[in-house]
């Protein structure tokens, strides 16, 4: 089954990738699979304040994956599968990609301005040596209401 791989947050950017992805995965009988990360802390002078940033920050986006798996349900009928990691935002999705060979595409959304984003920056860069085409969906980009046939 193809899989669209989008990276969640509360970004405007990322609710038009996953858009994107929803609409694509329904065309085609696929997946999508939400991925969402939080900054790995460095307060390593006390590990019992860190362990408890990062469960906090792991746990609001974790609500936050399962609000926009629901919205999305609804939306296009499609149940997503749902991957929260801590660490380096460009490390993880690297690594999950090598480490699912059902992920057709990955999917992000470039935020408005001269700045896409630290994820559209890095991966336009390496996207040759990506194991899947990166599809860049600009934000507030609605497939509905363009123009053109996708």
């Amino acid at each position: 089954m193809r899989t669209f791989l989008v990276i969640i947050d509360e970004s405007d950017e990322a609710r038009a990738a996953l858009r994107y992805a929803a609409r694509r995965a329904v065309a085609v009988g696929g997946a999508v699979h939400l991925l969402a990360f939080v900054a790995q802390q460095s307060v390593s002078a006390f590990g019992g304040v860190q362990a408890t940033i990062e469960q906090e920050a792991r746990d609001r986006a974790e609500m936050l994956a399962h609000g926009v798996a629901g919205n999305l349900l609804a939306e296009s009928g499609v149940m997503p599968t749902i991957s929260v990691k801590i660490g380096n935002g460009p490390k993880i999705v690297t690594e999950f990609l090598e480490g699912h060979k059902e992920v057709a595409a990955l999917v992000l959304g470039a935020a408005k301005g001269s700045a896409p984003g630290p994820l559209v920056s890095h991966f336009a860069t390496v996207a040759g040596s990506l194991p899947c085409p990166l599809y860049i969906v600009p934000e507030g980009y609605d497939e509905k209401n363009s123009d053109h046939e996708a």
